[in-house]
């Protein structure tokens, strides 16, 4: 089932769901045609499908995000059952979380990662704009597809 957002759709329950349960992301960034991947803890705030992770702004990861905001990942579960197999392929717009935002990704992480309070970095924020989610579940193969509509001046 292919189901892209418009202004009043939401993301399906099913990929939301599936996100909010899971923990660890993997993020691709890209500089200078070199990629790179990092794999992080993460919350999730639905009502702005923001991903919410913590990491030091000396690595590489950061860096590179940073200098080009257009990143890609991945959310997975370890199955090794392939008609059990679910995960999440997405793209976002890396994001610096201020104010308002920084508030509510602080009250999301150390929610879920009390314990990370204690240790060093900042929060970041990847904010979803394309999510790909295969379920195995729902049939050998099958994907749910979510797309943001980015409004258009025009």
């Amino acid at each position: 089932m292919k189901m892209k957002a418009t202004e009043s759709a939401q993301m399906d329950k099913k990929i939301s769901k599936y996100i909010k349960a899971q923990t660890a992301l993997t993020m691709a960034t890209s500089l200078d045609s070199i990629p790179y991947c990092a794999t992080c803890f993460y919350a999730y705030i639905e009502e702005e499908n923001l991903l919410i992770f913590k990491s030091d702004a000396e690595t590489k990861h950061i860096a590179d995000a940073l200098s080009n905001n257009q990143v890609a990942g991945s959310i997975l579960v370890d199955k090794t059952e392939i008609g059990k197999i679910k995960g999440i392929q997405f793209n976002g717009t890396f994001l610096t979380p201020k104010d308002t935002q920084l508030k509510d990704a602080q009250k999301a992480y150390y929610f879920k990662y009390p314990y990370a309070a204690a240790m060093k970095g900042d929060l970041w924020a990847i904010e979803l704009t394309s999510v790909k989610f295969t379920d195995n579940t729902l049939g050998f193969g099958k994907k749910l597809i979510w797309e943001k509509i980015i409004d258009s001046p025009y």
